[in-house]
């Protein structure tokens, strides 16, 4: 199959799936991907070191790694998925461009470099959606807490007077926009109040390491954030938790194909707005522990799967749900409001031999149950990539998924993980030119 890699060029690798196999046995999941970027990207806030435990080894911690090493840090592995990062010195106001173009967690960085250097000069952000998801709310945060526009050219700012406190009101509650105001008011001196803030683990796992660092932060997990920054902050440690979008990944492969699965490493709580719908949806689901287990079961449909804002079910999620419902006995509406034409990926199941009809950018109805038969897929983001994975292991036949690429940016090791649960797979790369 060719397609677009993550470079933009041809790509690099596809995955033959042989369906029609349970998965079974255990997994563990590593940290959260979506902790260990805003982590990572806080550890230019000290010029001492800090460590950061059970990170992911996926290929946007790789990227996030080289854009900070692109201003200065310095990073090694101290093993497998343990990080020590020093910036001590911070070179340049201005991350490769190359590497911002394949990473929307880029935009983390302006924060920062604001706080060390009082300028900062970015490149439009790449990753899922880059033409669909704006940075309007993160740059509405920065100014008000003192950045000015310097150019139309990129996204360049300077704050000629220092950042300083502020109201900070964000027209939605986006967790990247929460997350740069936290990092730049963490460097400030003075309380700033951040109100409509995102709720999600990761925006308080972010919060807890800046509280190891030395800032005083409350109200992180809740709409209202108060950020009392200022002072000098230092190395600190941090053990990221599970990954539960990862986590209920993992789960809904293993439902597709009737298989038991038991995956290690998970923080209950984190789970419980993915779990409550695969319950639902009579996935045998049980929590004990750092350990969620998924036995088979009868899949029934629900009325109605709908995204939201933290604790509701989150849309990184979605894709992966879409695909449970075709297995599913019933109709189900899927209703994504946060993310425009995130389902449209999702096609391609049609092919498959799903029932299923889009009826606008948002939302697409699915009855099941209906035996999937294998086909070329083309992953077109990162989690519809993994859906279509699911999809392809609960299907008679083949199926060539591809570019692999774009599913291991955000699952680590997938291929020899797939193997282990008992997944039939193999990978092929195209022929040297």
């Amino acid at each position: 199959m060719s397609g677009t890699g993550e470079d933009g060029g041809k790509s690099v690798t596809t995955l033959i799936v042989e369906g029609g196999h349970e998965l079974s046995g255990r997994i563990s999941v590593e940290g959260n991907k979506n902790a260990a970027l805003p982590l990572l990207v806080a550890c230019l806030l000290t010029d001492q070191s800090c460590r950061l435990a059970n990170v992911p080894r996926i290929r946007d911690v790789g990227v996030m790694i080289e854009l900070l090493q692109s201003v200065g840090a310095e990073i090694h592995w101290v093993d497998r998925n343990t990080l020590e990062v020093c910036c001590r010195t911070v070179t340049s106001a201005e991350p490769d461009r190359r590497l911002v173009g394949r990473l929307r967690g880029s935009v983390l960085l302006l924060g920062p470099l604001l706080a060390r250097l009082g300028h900062a000069r970015l490149a439009p952000p790449g990753g899922d959606f880059p033409a669909r998801r704006t940075i309007s709310v993160h740059l509405q945060a920065l100014r008000a807490l003192g950045a000015r526009d310097v150019s139309n050219d990129l996204y360049e700012l300077d704050v000629p007077g220092g950042l300083h406190p502020a109201s900070v009101y964000l027209e939605e509650a986006s967790v990247t926009g929460t997350e740069i105001a936290i990092l730049a008011a963490a460097a400030v001196k003075g309380t700033t109040e951040i109100r409509h803030a995102a709720c999600e683990p990761h925006v308080s796992e972010l919060c807890e390491f800046l509280r190891s660092m030395g800032a005083e932060i409350q109200g992180d997990g809740t709409p209202f954030v108060k950020v009392s920054g200022g002072n000098a902050l230092g190395g600190a440690s941090h053990r990221l938790r599970g990954d539960y979008v990862e986590a209920g990944s993992w789960a809904v492969l293993s439902a597709v194909t009737g298989g038991q699965i038991e995956i290690k490493g998970v923080c209950a709580q984190d789970l419980e707005p993915i779990t409550s719908v695969l319950s639902r949806m009579n996935v045998g689901c049980t929590v004990s522990g750092d350990s969620l287990s998924i036995s088979p079961s009868e899949l029934e449909a629900i009325r109605q799967v709908t995204t939201a804002p933290w604790p509701g079910f989150p849309s990184d999620m979605v894709s992966l749900v879409s695909v449970l419902a075709t297995q599913a006995r019933g109709r189900t509406l899927i209703h994504d409001w946060m993310y425009e034409l995130r389902l449209f990926a999702l096609e391609q199941l049609s092919g498959m031999g799903a029932d299923l009809f889009i009826c606008d950018p948002h939302r697409m109805i699915v009855d099941g149950p209906r035996k999937l038969k294998g086909r070329n897929l083309d992953t077109r983001d990162l989690r519809s990539g993994m859906a279509l994975i699911a999809a392809a292991l609960a299907a008679n036949g083949t199926s060539r998924v591809g570019p692999l690429e774009t599913v291991e940016r955000g699952y680590a090791d997938l291929v020899d993980r797939l193997i282990a649960v008992g997944a039939r797979v193999s990978v092929e790369s195209p022929p040297e030119s």
